[in-house]
């Protein structure tokens, strides 16, 4: 009688287990089939590229460059846009690792594939602001937005329009200018 409780118990114990892995998959897989619908990039959710890099600037959604621009970016680090960014080679290591496992090329959003196809096969842009697709999305904001607007001075300041931007939302219909208000083309 004893072999037959821990028969059934040891067949509960795997059923449980199996369950708990199937949920596991299905949360796993409504996770993917959500942003390959969604037009909203992953936000940042390593905490050391958030303050490392985010304590200079907007902490971009790694989203929204290909791993090989990432790794452009993180080896240049000496000369980051004329200033030294270098860090430790433990935290460079480890959020080097962050921007390459969550870039474009390796993101499921919708909008991240988009960025990703309206770049040629061997550009590595440094900047987001150079990709094909950012540029036809905001070709049509006239320069007169930025003329001696101290609040919002080059593009590349996405959460000064794009209020959600940190949550990775850069809809068009949530655009607020600072300085203009709600933008609509």
């Amino acid at each position: 009688m004893k072999t037959l409780t821990l028969g059934i118990t040891s067949i509960g114990l795997a059923l449980l287990l199996a369950s708990q892995t199937s949920y596991s998959d299905n949360d796993e897989e409504r996770s993917a089939s959500f942003w390959q619908r969604s037009s909203t990039i992953a936000p940042v959710s390593n905490p050391l590229y958030e303050e490392e890099c985010g304590g200079c600037h907007f902490a971009y959604p790694p989203g929204l460059l290909p791993a090989r621009s990432w790794q452009a970016i993180m080896d240049g680090l000496a000369n980051h846009f004329g200033d030294n960014a270098e860090l430790s080679a433990t935290n460079r290591q480890a959020i080097a690792q962050y921007l390459d496992d969550n870039s474009a090329d390796k993101a499921v959003s919708r909008r991240s594939r988009k960025l990703i196809q309206s770049l040629p096969d061997n550009a590595t842009p440094l900047r987001i602001t150079a990709l094909p697709n950012f540029r036809r999305e905001h070709r049509g904001i006239p320069a007169r937005v930025f003329t001696n607007n101290p609040k919002l001075s080059s593009l590349s300041q996405c959460a000064a329009c794009h209020g959600d931007a940190k949550q990775g939302v850069f809809s068009e219909r949530q655009i607020s200018i600072p300085g203009y208000g709600r933008w609509d083309d």
